[in-house]
């Protein structure tokens, strides 16, 4: 299985129509590749809470979502396109921080708003609502399971989502170059404690003044690092063989002998 992180830069002198365009040409030259990943809010910047009412977008039917299905659906690639300020327009407009994943055929496969918004009553906090629902999405090597940024630091998430079925995890961001070393700890601390891949892309660039980290990562289920940018914009492409999260976790079954917060046998 050929994944592809796409660490695009945020450059707030960029128009989101120009930097849509940028990203679905990034996507299309993806062909052959199984699944392509972007960062979390690219189209506005994750710290340009400023900008979140004025960027929203319906997701299903907003210029994001229209410009990633076409490049999905142009490469043939499953597309984890990041995420979007979502507005719901009922019953009152609400705004979520909302990844979209596309099938190769272009369609909008299934969405996930994100339960844990970051801010300490500021920014993302104050102006968005959290999700509610774990999700996870079988492709035909292996079963994704979605969350966003700060959702890193709260292991509980991803425990979730790997007794819903989850091989691979998929990590969006945009994380600040100031807690660079959280990331990399986090990332791979994840993949270990869950014996599963980690997927984790983050932005360049600057966000509202805010550097950010970059430094995608491909982590596998042992917690080795399987490739991982620098801070500028890069593409990482990782061949993955999901039989591996089978056979580590077979071989070192951690996983069966949870006690506490285990489900029911």
């Amino acid at each position: 299985m050929r994944a592809t992180l796409l660490q695009i830069e945020v450059d707030p002198a960029e128009t989101a129509a120009d930097r849509r365009r940028r990203a679905a040409a990034l996507v299309r030259a993806q062909a052959g590749a199984d699944l392509v990943v972007l960062p979390e809010l690219w189209p506005v910047g994750a710290f340009a809470s400023d900008d979140f009412a004025g960027g929203a977008e319906q997701a299903g039917g907003g210029p994001t979502a229209e410009a990633m299905s076409a490049a999905a659906r142009d490469a043939g690639v499953w597309l984890h396109a990041g995420s979007v300020v979502e507005r719901d327009p009922w019953p009152d407009g609400q705004l979520y921080n909302t990844s979209l994943l596309f099938a190769p055929d272009g369609a909008l496969h299934t969405t996930y708003r994100k339960i844990h918004r970051f801010g300490f009553d500021r920014g993302e906090a104050v102006l968005m609502a959290g999700g509610s629902r774990l999700v996870t999405a079988a492709l035909p090597q292996t079963v994704l399971g979605l969350a966003t940024c700060y959702d890193l630091r709260f292991p509980e998430l991803f425990r979730g989502l790997v007794d819903a079925g989850a091989q691979m995890l998929v990590v969006p961001a945009g994380w600040p170059a100031r807690r660079l070393a959280h990331w990399r700890v986090l990332v791979q601390a994840r993949a270990v404690e869950n014996q599963a891949y980690v997927l984790a892309c983050g932005t360049s660039g600057t966000h509202a003044g805010v550097p950010q980290a970059g430094h995608s990562m491909v982590v596998d289920p042992w917690g080795v690092i399987l490739a991982e940018a620098g801070a500028p914009a890069e593409t990482l492409t990782v061949d993955l063989d999901p039989a591996l999260v089978a056979s580590t976790r077979a071989d070192f079954p951690v996983l069966r002998d949870r006690v506490l917060g285990a489900p029911p046998r």
